[in-house]
Formats: C-alpha cells, structure tokens, sequence
C-alpha cells in the first residue's frame, strides 16, 4: 500500500521536527553567548537551556500547558548537555568568528520554526487569531531575551534595531491566514516558518533597521 505524504507529515510529526531543530539552533546561539562570557560548565548549559527552552516554556504557562514541552521530550535536555561539553573540548577561539555566522544563521532559522510551531499550538488552544500569533513570537523570541539579561546585557532583540520580533509576527499572520484557508495543517507550519526565516534573511542581506525612539535632545 502507497503511503500518502500527508500521511507522513502529520501535524504531530510535524510540530515534533520543528520544535527539535529550533532548540539545537536556538541552544548553539546561547553556547555561543556564554563562550563569549567565559561561562562554566554549569554556567553555559544554564543560558542554553533558557535560549532553548524559554520561549516555549513562557508560552505554554501562558495557555496553561502540560506537561512542558521540554518535560515531555526530555532527550533534549541530554542533547543539550552533550553539546555544552562537546563545545567545551573541542572549540577554540579561532573557531569564534566562522561559527558566529553560522549561529546567525541557526538563529534564523529558528526564528521561523519556533514561530510556526508556537503559532499553531495556540491555535490548537482555541486562542483568538491575534493571541495565537503573539505566542509565535514569545516563542521565537523570548529565549533570545533570557539569554541576553542572564549574560549582563540589553536583549539584542529591543536594542539593534533589527526587525527580528516583526518577522516573527508576520510569519504568525501567515500562519493564521494559511490555517483558514483550510490548508494541511503541515503547510500552514512551513509556510510560517518559512516567511519568518526569510524575512529575517532579507533583513540582514538589506541591513533593514527599525527607526529608533525619537527622545530629541535632553537639556
């Protein structure tokens, strides 16, 4: 018997493998944030957790989830670990610059996929269309922001200037729009994740900037 695509894809399987390669992106980008803080041991594997796990936990204390999703596939926390203790034996500071780029590159990615995925969960709550696509963007975003105040510094997503939050967002609305379309429910997933992932790609190709506050002079 011929098996389907949309057999395989199933929205399940689908929301499975996102949230699986968003949190590897996600936890190198905090591994790397906490090489550059000289972190410990201990040190790092906490900022990978909270870069990995943050959004997704904040998300689902909101829509009153259980168990967490973290909680429920515990493997990762393992994966986590190994990565924390393989970057430590192995990574140098020539190693630094090439993989700066490459976790720039993680972190878009999982920008789209923690998007798709945070997005279509709430829809599956029963959220209204707006409170679904704004935990798409606690999700893709939020652990990016506990990372930066756990290592002593302003979240690089309120203070760059670079549109990463309305990417996220757009990327939701896709969502939202794909899902009353009556689209398979793994489209509705890629195509989210992929708006948000390449916007987010525009906007560092373009070097696209957010207009800063206008505070005028202070006397």
């Amino acid at each position: 018997m011929t098996t389907r695509l949309t057999d395989v894809l199933t929205l399940s399987n689908a929301q499975i493998a996102i949230e699986a390669a968003a949190t590897v992106a996600f936890a190198l980008s905090g591994l790397m944030e906490g090489a550059r803080k000289r972190l410990d041991v201990v040190g790092i594997s906490m900022v990978m957790g909270l870069t990995a796990f943050g959004g997704g936990t904040l998300r689902d204390i909101l829509l009153d989830r259980r168990p967490f999703f973290w909680v429920e596939h515990a493997v990762w926390l393992w994966v986590l670990l190994a990565l924390c203790l393989g970057a430590m034996l192995f990574m140098r500071a020539r190693h630094f610059a090439p993989t700066q780029r490459i976790i720039q590159w993680l972190d878009t990615l999982g920008l789209g996929l923690y998007t798709a995925g945070g997005t279509q969960i709430a829809l599956d709550s029963g959220m209204p269309m707006i409170v679904a696509v704004l935990m798409g963007v606690i999700t893709s975003c939020f652990g990016g922001v506990l990372r930066d105040m756990v290592c002593n510094e302003i979240p690089s997503a309120f203070r760059d200037h670079q549109p990463y939050a309305v990417c996220s967002f757009a990327g939701g609305w896709v969502m939202v729009a794909a899902h009353h379309a009556g689209a398979h429910q793994w489209v509705c997933l890629i195509s989210a994740a992929a708006t948000a992932s390449l916007l987010r790609v525009l906007t560092l190709y373009f070097n696209w900037r957010i207009p800063g506050w206008p505070v005028g002079k202070v006397k």
